[in-house]
């Protein structure tokens, strides 16, 4: 198993078990909480209302492809995937922005209706609901915490994109409730009808930023995009630490396979040193770089000026 891949999947802070759970207390609460979110539509005949049950259970969906998709990256594609199952997570990830895209034209679709065709609301249906989304604040809020926390102790897509689905969430259900607490105190104004669906496309804005920014950063891991130039700077400044140890470099690869890091490196040594002496020089600079940079796989290859038309020009700055 390669360095970028030694996870321990028992129950350390950072394996794939400790996610697993993460991902499933979401999903339990989350549906726990959907069930009487859609009472309180019902009851009510709120359009803000409906339109937050409907967003939760595609957010429900999403959050189950993602607890499906840890339980499979932790049984392992040793033998069959050599560099790991990390695009799973960022399939996922993408996934998740375009359940919030989905979302987005639900909710904007039936707030239109509603402007178009308004209704009076149900006010015990409305208190429901306000007691429903005090308690989705509070518990949404208290894992955006989590996975966010979680996230920055063990970065990958997966949790990324989990800490920004119930930022999202939270936010959403503060919108809700103060729509609902102003329909009740202006129900005596006639205006007081859109105010309902005007907080709809509130909801709808945060479905569009997030689900955006979800799929935006998420793709370009998926084309194999290049690291960025942070951590290429990273690499260029400890093959300078080295740079007595080699004759040229040939150029440097790299791409993310969910939160793993694979960097490939091709360095022309010189012809009169033995093999012993240029292991030692890889192993080297092996170890320093798979140190300083988290969850990086770094292999180096033996190469000659007629190999360099192969492979990528060095990084920037070298």
């Amino acid at each position: 198993m390669s360095h970028a891949e030694s996870f321990d999947v028992g129950g350390g802070p950072g394996s794939y078990a400790a996610k697993q759970r993460t991902v499933l207390t979401s999903l339990i609460i989350d549906f726990i909480l959907w069930i009487p979110d859609i009472a309180a539509a019902i009851l009510s005949g709120s359009i803000v209302l409906f339109a937050d049950a409907v967003k939760c259970g595609n957010e429900i969906i999403a959050t189950f492809l993602a607890y499906l998709t840890i339980r499979k990256m932790a049984k392992g594609g040793a033998g069959s995937y050599d560099y790991g199952m990390g695009k799973m997570e960022t399939i996922t990830s993408v996934i998740t922005g375009g359940v919030m895209i989905i979302s987005l034209l639900i909710v904007f679709a039936v707030a239109l209706y509603r402007i178009a065709v308004p209704g009076e609301l149900v006010h015990e249906g409305v208190l429901l609901g306000i007691v429903l989304m005090v308690i989705g604040v509070s518990m949404n809020s208290y894992l955006w915490l989590k996975n966010y926390r979680f996230n920055q102790r063990e970065p990958s897509p997966i949790m990324d994109s989990q800490w920004k689905l119930f930022r999202t969430k939270a936010f959403s259900d503060f919108t809700v409730l103060v729509s609902l607490i102003a329909t009740l105190e202006l129900s005596g104004f006639s205006w007081s009808l859109y105010i309902d669906p005007l907080a709809s496309f509130v909801i709808a804005g945060f479905l569009l930023f997030s689900g955006y920014r979800v799929i935006t950063i998420s793709l370009p891991d998926l084309l194999d995009k290049t690291l960025d130039e942070e951590l290429q700077m990273v690499i260029v400044r400890h093959l300078a630490l080295f740079f007595n140890d080699y004759t040229a470099l040939h150029g440097v690869r790299s791409r993310r396979s969910g939160s793993n890091v694979y960097i490939e490196i091709f360095l022309e040594f010189d012809g009169e040193k033995k093999m012993g002496e240029v292991q030692d020089i890889i192993n080297r600079i092996k170890v320093s770089l798979e140190t300083h940079i988290p969850k990086s796989s770094v292999s180096l290859v033996p190469t000659g000026p007629t190999d360099s038309e192969h492979t990528s020009p060095p990084p920037p700055g070298f």
